[in-house]
C-alpha cells in the first residue's frame, strides 16, 4: 500500500494528510499553527511543517509528497539563500498604490488600456495581492533590500525547496542552489509575471514567464525564478536529513499547487463546477478549458493543477466576517447561526457591506465596512447576525455573476471551507445564490489535492502518461434553491456607496 503526503501551507496553519495512493483513503494527519499577520518570516512555515509532520507521526513511509500553498506571497532570497525580509502575504495591501502605478504604466498613462493589457498578458488586472506589485513596493520602499534579491519564490515553492534539502549554506545540507527551485503553472499564474497561455517547453505544457513585466516592476529581470513543471512531473526528492520531519529521503516531490488549484484537484472539479470557498479569503472558482482576460479585474484567469484554466473571483473578507460578528455579539459559532436564522431574509433592510480589511474584488484596498439600514427595529442581535452572514455571501454572489458575464458555465455549486458547515450560511447561500448548493464532506481540500497530485506523480514515474487517480470528495448533502432576490437587491443598492 504506497502512501503519499499532501501539505497545505496556508495563511493560518500547516496541515498534512497521509493517504493511500490508490484509493485516497486517509491514513493519518497532522497540523501546526502559523503566526498571525500579513508579513511572516518563511522560517515559521518551515517550523510549522516539521511540527505538523511530527503530529502526523512522521513522513518516513510516504513515497511522494506535494505541497499546496497560499498564493502570491513574496519570498525574496539573497545570493546565499537567506530570506531578504519577512514574506509579504497575499492579504498585505501596502502595495495597492504600486498595483495602480503598474496598471497605468502598461497603458501608457491610461488605466483602462493598461488594465486590459495586463489581463491579456497574464489573465489578471493587478491588485495588491499579486506578487509583482510587492516587488514594485520593495523596489521603492526598501531599495537596499531590493538590491540584495537574487531569487524570488512563492510560499509553496520555498517550502518544497527546503524539503528537498536546499536553503542557506549553514542551515541546509545542499545549500542555496536556485536551479533546484520549482513550481507549477497554477501558482506561477498568480505572480503577475507569467502567461499561462504562452508557448511552453517540450513537455507539452503551455506557459512562460514574462520577464519584460518583471523588469517593468522591479527594474531587473536577472533574478532566479522557479522552474515550471508539468502537472505530474517530479521536482526532485525529499532529503533524508530534513530535521525533525522524519521524511524518507527517497520520496518524490510533486510540483505542488496554489491553494485554490489544490482545492479544485482535491474536489475533483471539472468544467461546469463552481466552488465557493469560505476561508480566510472568499473564493469563487471555476475550471475551464482556457483562461479569461477580464479587463474589469473582477475575474482572475489563472491556471489549474491539471492543464486547464482556473477562473477566480476573490474577496478578502469571508470567514473572518463571521469571526467579527461573533466578537461583536459575544456569540459562539452555533449561537451566531441560531441568531441569524431567527431573523428574516434581508434582515428587515439591515445591510452589511463587509469590507472589514479593505477589499480585493472589487478593488478597494482602503475601504472600510459599512452598516446600512439601522433602525430601532433592526438593532437586535438577530438582525446583526443575519446582516453579517448575508453581506459575506452577497460579496461572493457578485463574483459568481462576474463568472457568468465571462461565459463560464455554471452547472454545479460546491460550498466548502470551515464556515460552510454553519446551518445559517447554508440556508442563506440557497437564498443569495438562488441555486442548489452541494456541500461536500468536511475535509482539508488543499492538502487532499496536494496528496492526489503526489499520487499522480508517483503513478507517472512508474508509467509515462498515467492520469491522476480518480479520487473525489463525497457530497454530504445538496440543498434546494430558495431564491430571495430582495437580499441581493438591497445589497447592490448600498455596495457602491463605499
Amino acid at each position: 500500500m504506497p502512501l503519499v503526503a499532501g501539505v497545505d501551507t496556508s495563511t493560518q496553519s500547516c496541515k498534512i494528510v497521509v493517504r493511500d495512493a490508490d484509493s485516497g483513503a486517509l491514513v493519518r494527519s497532522g497540523s501546526a499553527k502559523h503566526p498571525d499577520g500579513t508579513e511572516i518570516h518563511p522560517d515559521r512555515w518551515w517550523d510549522a511543517f516539521r511540527e505538523a509532520a511530527r503530529d502526523a507521526d512522521g513522513l518516513d513511509d510516504v513515497a511522494a509528497i506535494a505541497v499546496g500553498g497560499q498564493q502570491h506571497g513574496l519570498v525574496a532570497l539573497d545570493a546565499e539563500g537567506r530570506v531578504v525580509r519577512e514574506a509579504l502575504l497575499w492579504n498585505d495591501t501596502r502595495s495597492a498604490p504600486a498595483a495602480e502605478d503598474l496598471v497605468t504604466e502598461l497603458g501608457d498613462g491610461d488605466r483602462a488600456t493598461g488594465a486590459q493589457r495586463w489581463a491579456d498578458a497574464t489573465g489578471s488586472v493587478l491588485v495588491a495581492s499579486l506578487t509583482i506589485t510587492k516587488l514594485r513596493w520593495l523596489r521603492d520602499a526598501e531599495p537596499e533590500n531590493a538590491a540584495r534579491v537574487a531569487a524570488v519564490a512563492l510560499p509553496h515553492d520555498w517550502l518544497s525547496w527546503r524539503i528537498a534539502g536546499y536553503g542557506p549554506a549553514d542551515d541546509s545540507p545542499l545549500g542555496p542552489d536556485f536551479g533546484a527551485l520549482f513550481t507549477d503553472r497554477s501558482d506561477a499564474s498568480g505572480t503577475g509575471y507569467y502567461d499561462a497561455e504562452a508557448p511552453g517547453d517540450d513537455d507539452g505544457t503551455t506557459g512562460a514567464y514574462r520577464r519584460d513585466l518583471l523588469r517593468l516592476a522591479f527594474d531587473r529581470d536577472d533574478v532566479a525564478l522557479p522552474r515550471i513543471l508539468a502537472p505530474s512531473a517530479s521536482g526532485g526528492i525529499a532529503h533524508p536529513s530534513v530535521a525533525g520531519a522524519d521524511v524518507d529521503g527517497g520520496a518524490l516531490l510533486g510540483p505542488g499547487t496554489g491553494d485554490n488549484a489544490g482545492a479544485a484537484l482535491g474536489l475533483g472539479m471539472q468544467p461546469g463546477d463552481i466552488a465557493i470557498s469560505l476561508g480566510t479569503s472568499g473564493v469563487v472558482s471555476a475550471v475551464a478549458p482556457r483562461r479569461t482576460a477580464d479587463g474589469s479585474g473582477a475575474i482572475n484567469g489563472f491556471a489549474d493543477a491539471t492543464g486547464n484554466a482556473l477562473m477566480l473571483a476573490v474577496t478578502l473578507n469571508a470567514a473572518r466576517v463571521l469571526d467579527a460578528a461573533r466578537s461583536v455579539l459575544g456569540a459562539g459559532f452555533d449561537e451566531l447561526s441560531d441568531l441569524a436564522l431567527a431573523a428574516p431574509a434581508g434582515a428587515d433592510g439591515l445591510v452589511l457591506v463587509p469590507y472589514l480589511e479593505g477589499e480585493r474584488t472589487p478593488n478597494r484596498p482602503d475601504a472600510t465596512g459599512t452598516l446600512h439600514g439601522i433602525r430601532l427595529a433592526t438593532s437586535t442581535r438577530e438582525h446583526l447576525a443575519r446582516a453579517y452572514v448575508e453581506g459575506m455571501l452577497c460579496g461572493l454572489a457578485d463574483g459568481l455573476d462576474a463568472l457568468r458575464a465571462q461565459d463560464v458555465p455554471v452547472e454545479r455549486v460546491l460550498l466548502i471551507g470551515g464556515a460552510a458547515q454553519s446551518p445559517a450560511v447554508q440556508t442563506v447561500a440557497t437564498q443569495v445564490f438562488g441555486l442548489p448548493i452541494s456541500i461536500p464532506e468536511p475535509g482539508e481540500y488543499v492538502a487532499d489535492g496536494a496528496a492526489r497530485q503526489a499520487a499522480w506523480v508517483l503513478a507517472a514515474a512508474a508509467s509515462r502518461g498515467a492520469q491522476a487517480p480518480a479520487w473525489s470528495a463525497a457530497v454530504a448533502t445538496t440543498l434546494e434553491a430558495d431564491p430571495r432576490p430582495e437580499v441581493r437587491e438591497q445589497y447592490a443598492a448600498v455596495r457602491d456607496l463605499v
